[in-house]
């Protein structure tokens, strides 16, 4: 059914283009715009990424999928490259990491992470890697995250060395701007955008983590990078106040997480900010504290949501708890990596 109304609401289109050409020109600057762009960017979605080497230069805008070894395994990842890209004009690029169990291809699902559509807002070029599966597929993955999780810690899979070899590929394919270069993710992908933090410091300018704390085993940035942290209170796998909630089936595989409220602490201290956050946003659902001013310009921010569980605020589909609407994850971290 939808299908047959998207068509004739297309035909209608395509009739009155040639009868009042004027009339939808101007229509098109708002709604119509808008719903072509969305059937646009659906219909490059479902047409599934173009397979690229490492040697192919990436220069118009679309989805594509490569892969690389490392540390003797092959290892795959994700690239999406707005409608805005130009080669002349350097650009931003984000790492969108998948929670454990999940894939680069999970967290390209917009319904639930809406990250690709974020990217044609805003402008930046977005990967999404793979985390460590014994699958071919790459299915059912994880990250080693310092002292979680799954196989990926079991095995101590170098996943620094694996983010840091496709930086080093995409800044060759691409024009993009290495002092804008950020990193987020969900639950275990969030932890190890702080494990990336600690040791990638050189490549990372900001991370913005969500329902995932800092569980390394060592951290030792060589310069501040700016932190936004977003947790719901009532999430059931990584507890706010510390520990594997009642989410985790298999606890072997995950570890007792430090809480959110060390973690922000942590992280203020190794930049250099003051111990104590002001309250910079205050309104039904949600609140954001922020640790500032600290050293090279940097913050650390907390934004904490009342409901929402384990999952990624402003997101349409969840598997447990709907998300919380109080405030968009992608938007606001978008503003925050803007000031960096």
């Amino acid at each position: 059914m939808k299908t047959r109304i998207e068509a004739v609401f297309a035909l209608g289109l395509l009739v009155g283009a040639v009868v009042f050409p004027t009339a939808v020109g101007a229509a098109q600057d708002g709604p119509v715009r808008q719903w072509l762009k969305e059937r646009r960017l659906e219909k490059q979605q479902n047409a599934g990424p173009t397979n690229v080497d490492a040697n192919t230069q990436i220069t118009s805008p679309g989805d594509y999928s490569s892969t690389l070894k490392h540390g003797g395994r092959v290892r795959m990842y994700r690239v999406h490259v707005p409608a805005t890209y130009n080669p002349a004009v350097p650009s931003a690029l984000l790492f969108a990491l998948h929670g454990g169990g999940g894939n680069m291809d999970y967290q390209a699902d917009d319904a639930r992470y809406g990250q690709i559509a974020q990217s044609e807002r805003e402008g930046y070029v977005v990967v999404f890697p793979n985390g460590y599966s014994k699958r071919a597929n790459g299915k059912f993955a994880t990250w080693n995250a310092g002292k979680c999780c799954g196989d990926a810690r079991d095995n101590n899979i170098d996943d620094v060395g694996f983010i840091r070899q496709i930086v080093a590929t995409v800044t060759r394919q691409m024009n993009i701007d290495r002092s804008r270069i950020y990193a987020t993710g969900m639950s275990n992908g969030a932890m190890m955008a702080y494990r990336l933090a600690c040791e990638m410091s050189d490549v990372f300018a900001a991370i913005a983590p969500v329902a995932g704390t800092d569980n390394t085993r060592a951290c030792a940035p060589k310069k501040p990078v700016s932190v936004l942290h977003f947790h719901a209170k009532n999430d059931t796998h990584v507890l706010f106040g510390g520990g594997a909630g009642p989410g985790a089936r298999d606890k072997s595989k995950v570890t007792e997480f430090v809480s959110v409220p060390a973690t922000l602490s942590k992280w203020a201290a190794l930049n250099g900010c003051p111990a104590s956050p002001r309250r910079v946003l205050e309104k039904p659902g949600v609140y954001c504290d922020v640790y500032s001013p600290c050293r090279d310009n940097t913050k650390v921010q907390l934004c904490v949501t009342e409901t929402g569980g384990h999952s990624w605020p402003g997101a349409e589909k969840t598997r447990g708890e709907p998300a919380s609407q109080a405030i968009s994850a992608n938007e606001a971290m978008w503003d925050f990596f803007k000031q960096r």
